[in-house]
């Protein structure tokens, strides 16, 4: 499983990462520290407050996300696998993007919830690149 530094985890979520820290020293989030003790956290729990974070639309430190060539990195919080298709959805900052793509894609990326990813946009096609 993946794991996120604060700082990590602050950009994907797209805030300061003094927030992300007081949000993790307030107990919103779990943390646990490496063998250096730096502060990180699991990417699923990332991905559950992520779309927590999304639904409340909390603001309290107003976030300044913009997309560059309209990429959206964030992280991997929902897979719904078909037998040919898959449903990918990501939480980039405050935005929750889907992409529909086949399930050869996905498993080719080796896409999991609580991974980074970035979704990129083009016409009305969402197209999703592991970071």
């Amino acid at each position: 499983m993946q794991s996120y530094t604060i700082g990590q985890a602050a950009r994907l979520l797209g805030v300061s990462p003094d927030t992300a820290r007081r949000w993790a020293d307030a107990g919103r989030v779990a943390t646990h520290r490496d063998d250096t003790g730096r502060r990180l956290i699991d990417g699923r729990d990332l991905a559950a407050f992520s779309v927590e974070l999304a639904r409340s639309g909390s603001d309290e430190e107003e976030a300044s996300y913009t997309s560059a060539r309209n990429a959206f990195p964030g992280i991997v919080t929902a897979i719904k696998l078909g037998d040919v298709a898959a449903q990918v959805e990501i939480q980039a900052g405050p935005h929750r993007l889907v992409s529909l793509l086949t399930r050869e894609a996905v498993e080719e990326l080796g896409l999991e919830v609580g991974m980074e990813a970035t979704a990129r946009v083009k016409s009305t096609n969402v197209h999703i690149d592991r970071t």
